[in-house]
């Protein structure tokens, strides 16, 4: 299979099959290219576990790479949780998925984790689609 991040159609064919999902209720992620070179996804996705994923992805097309990212978790108003690329080298917890880290509870801005899962060389949806399925069905199962 063709990398996705190597053209903005392979990209927005990716990103329309994910949206597509049985547990994606609604969208607003837009794909847009300003150059041959480079793309953006951004907006929002929204599943049938009432939780929204918030996300800004920029992409090098050239390289098929990821350059930088941001993906936020909600559930209502609130921020359960999100995913960036600052480095936080000073950071030896998070060494072994440097620069990616997941923000987390409690003291979210400062409370970080390693993001074995998300990276710059493949499309990082699937998993926080995968992820945002499996939040919702344990908390069906606590309830």
């Amino acid at each position: 299979m063709e990398n996705p991040l190597k053209s903005l159609n392979a990209y927005s064919e990716l990103i329309a099959e994910l949206i597509g999902k049985s547990n994606v209720s609604s969208s607003t992620l837009t794909v847009w290219s300003d150059s041959p070179y480079t793309g953006i996804a951004e907006g929002e996705i929204y599943f049938t576990n009432n939780l929204r994923l918030r996300m800004r992805e920029e992409v090098d097309f050239d390289e098929g790479v990821i350059i930088s990212y941001g993906y936020e978790v909600y559930r209502g108003e609130e921020r359960l949780y999100w995913y960036d690329d600052f480095p936080h080298p000073d950071d030896a917890n998070l060494a072994a998925t440097f620069p990616h880290h997941k923000h987390v509870p409690p003291d979210i801005k400062h409370h970080r984790i390693p993001a074995p899962n998300i990276g710059f060389e493949q499309p990082n949806l699937p998993a926080l689609i995968r992820e945002i399925g499996e939040i919702g069905e344990a908390s069906e199962t606590s309830q």
